[in-house]
């Protein structure tokens, strides 16, 4: 709830700001694209890795000007596999993140942003809905632009925004912040999503490992019957050839 509240009430901000000079809005002028990618360091857990491998492999972005900042190995693996630019690997953090883990990894994210290693960031992760359902998603964080797209018709009824000291100020303060938020919120919601898919895989996995038992054991029945009848036969033959 947090993570989502957190998402709107910045792009609100961001939808009443004056100034569109600011870099967070404008953009920095690069064409490089920053993506966090969120999977896991464990396999058994269905297509929630590669699901998330496909949608950025599948997307608008050239290969070429995409680098990853990958959290799991799994999905690093998989993009190094397809030959993805890999800047940064944080892996252990999807194990147990803290919300340090996702200020360090936003620290990281604005320094290379401000340096024009990067134009644009983006963050893929699996939205967790329920046991059954969980959604590959992939979000913008930065620039924001002037107006949202997901705020540009209601723009005209959101709260007038008064900033103290000043608009530059409150943005510079509040951007990390906001970005370490989005960042802990995915690692939440993914966590949620592999359980929820290992679930689903093992729960698959058990069905079908059931389904060949009782066949086998339907096979091994037929063929321990076969045999029993086979020697019966044998035994009366025998017996009627000596009588």
């Amino acid at each position: 709830t947090y993570f989502e509240y957190m998402y709107r009430t910045i792009h609100s901000m961001f939808a009443k700001i004056e100034t569109d000079d600011h870099p967070f809005i404008r953009g920095n002028g690069s064409k490089k694209i920053g993506i966090v990618t969120v999977t896991s360091n464990r396999g058994l857990a269905g297509g929630y890795n590669a699901n998330i491998v496909r949608m950025v492999d599948n997307s608008e972005f050239a290969k070429g000007d995409v680098r990853l900042y990958t959290v799991g190995r799994k999905g690093a693996e998989g993009f190094a596999r397809k030959g993805y630019d890999i800047v940064a690997d944080y892996s252990d953090v999807i194990d147990e993140p803290h919300f340090s883990d996702a200020r360090q990894i936003g620290e990281q994210l604005l320094k290379d942003y401000n340096d024009g290693k990067i134009g644009e960031i983006y963050i893929a992760y699996t939205e967790f809905k329920n046991t059954v359902s969980q959604i590959p998603k992939l979000i913008k964080v930065l620039p924001m632009g002037k107006i949202p797209e997901e705020n540009s018709d209601n723009v005209d009824n959101l709260s007038p925004m008064t900033f103290e000291p000043s608009e530059e100020e409150a943005i510079a303060l509040l951007v990390p912040k906001y970005i370490a938020s989005i960042l802990y919120g995915t690692f939440v919601e993914a966590i949620a999503s592999e359980n929820g898919a290992r679930m689903q895989a093992m729960d698959a996995a058990t069905n079908n490992a059931e389904e060949i038992i009782n066949d086998l054991e339907l096979k091994y029945n037929r063929a321990r019957q076969g045999a029993i009848t086979q020697e019966l036969t044998e035994i009366i033959a025998g017996a009627e050839a000596i009588g």
